[in-house]
């Protein structure tokens, strides 16, 4: 058997492997590739190549050339990237530089291939055993020595040189930059070091410079909304570069850079430039500008001098600014002599409306952000609690909702009233008198349920559910026991006729007479007034107690006659009229009723002998009869102020168009009692301190006042308050101040 021909290093290189392979792939690459030839070598070519590379590999020592073409293949490689790429490129400068570059890659990467294929068994056996650089990788090793770090620099700030000019509208050739970045990250060798380091720290330092003397330039000629539009349109033109032509992992640094230089360095003079910053944006409603500065500012780091919140902090006072106007227009108005009344719905309507603006602004603008919301939020604590004349916010709130609620105040549709009550309570939920509040609006409450002037009952529950869900049922216990007793009132009435009815003796005589039934301790506190009663009224009364006392003998029943209401027939000459009074109005009527078909005429101590009011009750009555707008009582002299020296008589000169007329009175008890709102801050304060206490045992003031200020919700009392509560608890032995820590108390068990 013969031995196959051993083939010499010289023979099989110069005249297989270099004369039919590398000088023809040479050739190609240097006169340019044939497009319409999909192989550069047909199968047979490359088949006749790689067999004699191979059985040169494969011979037996000293004949196995495997090092030797290792090494040729390197060389040959190195030879023509010095001799015939570089020179090429260093002819070149600029776009012409880049494009030569990107020419000679995209060869390289061909000569590659082949030079691979060719010397294909070198990788599976020669390069694995001897822990060499496999082909691809030292042909890439010998394009980056010998080219790219030649020739780095300049393509880098001819790079650079384009991305300017597009910045600055120059229609550039964004494929040529792609392929160079291209080049750039094959040079990292499987990393982005090389694109990193050589173009993209560049890059970020030309970026800083390009945009500081641009934003230079915007600020000193254009007004915050122009700075701002161009901004946004650098920034995404930034960014739609890194998508067009740049590695994906350079935006957030480069968009870092420009947010620096044109956002962080220039927001401080952008937010309060003259006539067209922030305030003066919220000032005249520059709602899309208003937007896109804070989508802007977004976008830089949150620091107390930097990003979102000095620009919280303009809206923050220009919301508040705006509410005290408000406040200083009802003060001009009432220091000019305006009635200062617990009623003023423009007033209301105003913060109302200026809180539905700046709500929207935080919410459609703004995005909702939780620095502007505590913005709106701080803003309107600060003059919703401001209060002017004698009557508090709170006060007008509560007044404002019971317009609202009752029938005959404002006209509105279920709609606008249910949106009405939403937005103040909205409102309400600033004020840090909560307490107040629901204490003036449960005595409304009570009159607008007990004098049927309630125009929804479902409005009136609407309203309740809706402090309920701000402040939670401790807050609305007792407005809910008040609706469930009138609700449970109906049953009442029917038990107590069917009693009536059940005997004879227990009659009521001509009058109709029904009884609302209230539990104390869900009602405000009423003046309760031992009134001298007609007979009719009396006996009313002994019948209904005979019934209460049966169905319920553990409960005892007080009459509230300021409460009350009537209906009195009454004649003037010939003619009859109903009149709607309260009860009291109807007692000192029913004494002006003529003896022995003579009129009376009687002075006020007779008046008030006869029915037994405290003079500050019966003046207010007498005036509503007698100086009010229906005058069914003439009053001598006339005036209109009621004095203890005035003698009455019924009007006989009284007319009226209507038949059923109601005869209004002032309220005899005020819309709340300031005495009682202080006794329950007490016995909150009180609580609040021995349930802190009561857990940790042992505390400092301080710890113990903050504490207790985060567990009030409902007002915010005075510190030397709170430590008064305290001084009266160590009185009653319910703490102790600590004998070994000064400043600190101790819990008594």
């Amino acid at each position: 058997m013969l031995s196959p021909k051993i083939i010499a290093l010289e023979e099989g290189w110069n005249n297989e492997i270099k004369a039919k392979a590398i000088d023809v792939l040479e050739d190609m690459l240097n006169t340019g590739l044939d497009k319409n030839k999909p192989r550069l070598f047909d199968p047979k070519e490359y088949v006749q190549t790689y067999t004699t590379c191979y059985n040169m590999c494969t011979q037996r020592s000293p004949y196995n050339w495997s090092e030797q073409l290792y090494q040729r293949h390197g060389e040959t490689i190195c030879d023509y990237l010095s001799k015939t790429v570089l020179p090429a490129l260093k002819q070149k400068s600029g776009n012409a530089l880049l494009t030569e570059l990107t020419v000679r890659w995209s060869n390289h990467k061909i000569m590659n291939k082949w030079m691979r294929l060719f010397f294909m068994y070198l990788d599976r056996y020669y390069v694995k055993h001897h822990s060499l650089p496999t082909l691809d990788v030292a042909g890439l090793k010998h394009f980056k020595t010998l080219v790219y770090n030649e020739v780095k620099k300049d393509v880098v700030n001819a790079m650079i040189a384009l991305i300017d000019a597009e910045r600055d509208q120059a229609l550039i050739d964004r494929a040529l930059v792609k392929n160079t970045v291209e080049l750039l990250e094959a040079m990292g060798m499987g990393s982005l070091d090389a694109y990193v380091t050589d173009f993209e720290d560049q890059l970020l330092a030309s970026t800083k410079e390009y945009y500081a003397r641009k934003s230079q330039e915007w600020v000193e000629s254009d007004d915050a909304p122009a700075y701002l539009a161009k901004a946004e349109v650098a920034l995404e033109a930034e960014a739609a570069r890194v998508a067009h032509y740049l590695n994906g992992a350079s935006e957030p640094k480069l968009l870092r850079v420009c947010e620096h230089e044109i956002l962080e360095l220039r927001e401080t003079v952008l937010l309060e430039k003259e006539g067209s910053g922030c305030r003066a944006l919220l000032a005249n409603d520059r709602k899309a500008d208003l937007a896109r500065m804070y989508r802007l500012f977004g976008r830089v780091p949150n620091t107390p001098t930097h990003g979102l919140p000095p620009m919280a902090a303009l809206v923050r006072a220009h919301i508040e600014q705006m509410g005290n106007d408000i406040i200083d227009r009802r003060e001009a108005r009432l220091s000019e002599g305006a009635k200062d009344s617990n009623q003023d719905p423009a007033f209301v309507k105003e913060l109302l409306a200026l809180h539905d603006k700046y709500l929207a602004v935080v919410s459609e603008q703004f995005g909702g952000n939780a620095l502007f919301q505590k913005a709106l939020k701080e803003a309107f604590v600060e003059f919703a609690n401001r209060d002017v004349g004698k009557h508090t916010n709170a006060e007008l709130m509560s007044s404002f909702c019971d317009r609202i609620l009752k029938s005959g105040g404002e006209k509105l549709g279920d709609e606008d009233v249910e949106a009405f009550l939403e937005k103040t309570v909205q409102l309400f939920s600033y004020l840090t008198d909560k307490d107040l509040f629901a204490e003036i609006y449960r005595n409304q409450l009570a009159k607008r349920l007990l004098n049927q002037r309630s125009a929804s009952d479902d409005a009136e529950r609407l309203m309740i559910g809706k402090l309920k869900l701000r402040c939670g049922s401790q807050f609305t216990g007792k407005m809910e026991g008040m609706l469930n007793d009138l609700a449970i009132g109906h049953d009442h009435q029917a038990d107590f006729e069917s009693y009536v009815k059940a005997d004879s003796s227990r009659s009521t005589g001509k009058l109709d007479f029904s009884v609302q039934v209230l539990t104390t301790g869900y009602w405000p506190t009423f003046a309760s007034i031992d009134a001298h009663l007609p007979p009719e009224i009396v006996q009313c009364t002994k019948v209904f107690k005979d019934y209460y006392d049966e169905k319920n003998s553990k409960r005892r029943v007080t009459w509230m006659w300021s409460l009350g209401n009537a209906s009195v027939k009454a004649f003037f000459g010939k003619k009859a009229y109903d009149l709607q009074v309260a009860t009291l109005q109807a007692i000192v009527l029913l004494t002006f009723n003529p003896v022995d078909g003579a009129s009376q005429t009687l002075t006020y101590a007779q008046v008030a002998e006869r029915v037994n009011l405290p003079d500050e009750h019966l003046k207010r009555v007498l005036h509503s009869l007698a100086c009010g707008k229906y005058k069914v009582l003439a009053k001598t002299p006339m005036s209109s102020r009621v004095a203890l020296t005035d003698s009455f008589a019924v009007n006989t000169k009284f007319s009226c168009p209507m038949r059923k007329i109601r005869v209004p009175m002032a309220s005899l008890d005020e819309s709340h009692n300031p005495k009682r709102v202080e006794e329950d801050r007490t016995v909150a304060i009180e609580a609040a301190v021995v349930r802190i206490m009561k857990a940790r045992k042992a505390l400092s003031h301080q710890s113990l006042l903050a504490e207790v200020l985060s567990q009030l919700a409902f007002f915010r009392p005075n510190p030397k308050v709170i430590k008064r509560r305290i001084e009266a608890l160590i009185d009653r032995e319910y703490l102790e101040r600590d004998p070994e820590v000064a400043n600190a108390y101790r819990y008594l068990a």
